[in-house]
């Protein structure tokens, strides 16, 4: 069920700043440049257990991303298949003629939950699979994060291909080139045992940016930007500015759309006082900044996606899985949430835009 709403309630407010450096890649003079206004919410997921294409979909979903092409959502997600925990996982393929019903595509890679000794793989686990289409090589190019052990330690980010050319080669499927950024000497004193954690490039004139996560070498959970001359690469990481200091604490995914001149990205958020913080203190909204350069972002404010009432249905909201142009100032949000089942569901939101006056 989709419920109008009238009030402004999108907007939670910019977050206090306890990071300060002359490099940062946080201007602390920047102010958000929009905000967003609740018009559309759903009491219920989109994408929940009941699903008949979630039948032998234990756990749920957890990042990735999601694409509007030619009037049709694709998504591709992180699916929790099974036991071990975070181990055992699928990368999917999703679409929807609307963003509230859809159908199972197809699985693009999978893990069989067993360690690396016994399956001979690189990773143990994957995550966080976002697809950017390449309008140099016409093709789409599919990033995800994949671990060397358990769900979460020694993070490698891994490119894919399609293997059909155009713009409709978005289903794939995908081949592996191989891994285009992980933990070495060029490492950051901030990244530490959670590796490259998360990775979503986007173009700034003629070269790419892309925020990169870690966890482990700092309080909290931090990202950087890396860059490249192609999306293809070869990407390294800046040496001055990192980590943003967008979130004093936490800040994990980001993913970032160009709207206008304008880049906003949109992230899984905590409110924080201090490196001794309670995980899942904030449970109702997702995080979001903005830059007019693509380098410089914003400090952040926040999107309440479930305000209190027969829409709260989540335990913690998760991960943003993309914020989506429909015209006219109006976007569909997309994010996973925890529910009290422990099975995380796929949801929407849809939003008006709103520029700040200066």
């Amino acid at each position: 069920m989709i419920k109008k709403v009238k009030n402004n309630v999108g907007l939670l407010g910019t977050v206090a700043h306890g990071i300060v450096g002359a490099e940062s890649t946080t201007n602390h003079q920047l102010k958000l440049a929009v905000r967003f206004e609740i018009q559309e919410l759903r009491e219920t997921p989109v994408i929940d257990a009941g699903h008949p294409d979630c039948k032998d979909n234990k756990y749920g979903f957890e990042g990735g991303s999601v694409v509007k092409l030619d009037g049709v959502y694709h998504l591709f997600a992180s699916e929790m298949a099974g036991d071990p925990f975070w181990v055992r996982m699928r990368i999917a393929h999703w679409t929807s003629p609307n963003g509230i019903e859809w159908k199972r595509v197809s699985t693009i890679k999978e893990t069989s939950g067993k360690p690396r000794a016994e399956t001979g793989l690189p990773y143990e686990s994957f995550w966080a699979p976002m697809p950017i289409y390449n309008e140099a090589d016409k093709q789409w190019e599919l990033f995800h994060v994949a671990y060397d052990t358990g769900g979460a330690v020694g993070g490698r980010i891994w490119r894919a291909t399609s293997t059909v050319q155009g713009r409709a080669g978005i289903a794939g499927p995908y081949k592996d080139v191989g891994i285009i950024l992980q933990p070495d000497a060029d490492s950051q004193k901030w990244e530490g045992w959670q590796g490259v954690a998360s990775f979503y490039p986007y173009q700034v004139k003629d070269r790419w940016f892309a925020f990169y996560g870690s966890h482990g070498g700092g309080p909290g959970w931090q990202v950087g930007l890396a860059e490249a001359p192609a999306l293809t690469g070869p990407w390294k990481r800046r040496v001055s500015g990192n980590p943003c200091t967008i979130e004093p604490v936490f800040l994990e995914n980001p993913i970032v759309t160009r709207i206008g001149d304008l880049y906003v990205a949109v992230y899984d958020s905590d409110i924080v006082n201090s490196p001794d913080y309670n995980y899942h203190k904030e449970a109702n909204s997702v995080g979001y900044a903005t830059s007019a350069d693509g380098v410089l972002w914003s400090t952040g404010g926040r999107i309440i996606v479930q305000p209190q009432g027969p829409a709260n249905w989540a335990t913690d909201i998760r991960t943003p899985l993309g914020l989506i142009d429909e015209g006219n100032d109006t976007f569909t949000l997309f994010y996973t949430a925890e529910n009290k089942k422990r099975f995380w569901p796929v949801s929407i939101i849809r939003l008006k835009m709103i520029k700040e006056t200066r």
